[in-house]
């Protein structure tokens, strides 16, 4: 008798748990032939907000661990990819279609990962400083975490672009709620698996799945997000303007249209890191 394969039901991953959207819509995905592959969860507001809520409490704690500690862990998400290096390949290819191009997109991902890996305990060497000033006090420069991070991944290379994104706002202690590309959703699915059997500490990167039109106006106006790094369309900028005007959001868009060479080395480094900081300026007497 034939048996019938076990197929695997996508779930969101937030707050270190596997979820299904609270309203219980699904949209299908189909492969690249075109054949039904799974039914990806549409998230709606509320799971955004309850995303936004795990990443509060999981903040703190990240940020207050040292730099060192920060690295091994995002170091131990690149050995996670590396060893289903495979199975993300055929994730990426079942939308594609190319297993070759999901192939070179993997492994720029776990170098990604690697690059920032490497920065968690030298970008505060870079970005702070200690400043000559006009008296008899010692004037410091440091850099610390914003807070929660809203990330609105591409649509095209679905995992590269969303890591891309989340890494540098991660590594120097932020945590972030991230929107997956609408259109090749099943990557950040399977990174979510990968995340909850990482030793990164539940909350800190949440992925939800679903439609850009319903989640972006609450990206953009929910008050406790401190910044947004968000691939959109002229109209979808505009609305995450608009939107994070009251709350006074950092903003870092990306024109969809005009998207940089993820693959590229302009798409790493300490400039990335440094858009997800706050500068504290801290006087001391001298002799005190």
């Amino acid at each position: 008798m034939t048996r019938l394969p076990i197929t695997k039901t996508p779930k969101c991953y937030v707050g270190g748990s596997f979820i299904r959207s609270e309203s219980g819509r699904v949209v299908p995905m189909n492969d690249a032939s075109g054949c039904f592959f799974a039914n990806i969860p549409l998230c709606t507001r509320k799971d955004l907000r309850n995303a936004v809520e795990a990443a509060a409490k999981a903040g703190p704690g990240w940020a207050a661990r040292n730099a060192y500690n920060r690295g091994q862990i995002l170091y131990r998400l690149a050995e996670m990819l590396e060893a289903r290096a495979a199975e993300m390949v055929a994730a990426i290819a079942i939308s594609a279609g190319s297993e070759k191009d999901a192939e070179r997109e993997v492994v720029a991902s776990i170098e990604r990962i690697v690059h920032y890996a490497g920065w968690t305990d030298k970008y505060q060497a870079l970005l702070g400083s200690v400043n000559p000033v006009a008296s008899a006090h010692f004037n410091f420069t440091v850099t610390e975490p914003m807070g929660i991070i809203g990330i609105i991944a591409p649509d095209e290379v679905p995992l590269l672009g969303l890591l891309s994104l989340v890494m540098p706002a991660i590594t120097s202690g932020n945590t972030v709620v991230a929107l997956a590309s609408s259109s090749q959703p099943y990557p950040a699915i399977l990174l979510g698996e990968m995340l909850a059997t990482s030793d990164l500490p539940g909350g800190v990167i949440n992925l939800l799945t679903g439609r850009r039109d319903e989640l972006i106006p609450t990206f953009a106006t929910h008050a406790h997000m401190r910044g947004l790094a968000a691939v959109g369309t002229l109209e979808e900028r505009k609305a995450l303007q608009i939107g994070a005007a009251d709350s006074v959001k950092r903003l870092k868009l990306i024109p969809a249209e005009d998207a940089s060479d993820w693959f590229s080395a302009k798409s790493q480094g300490l400039y990335e890191i440094r858009d997800h900081l706050e500068c504290k300026t801290t006087w001391h007497p001298i002799g005190a």
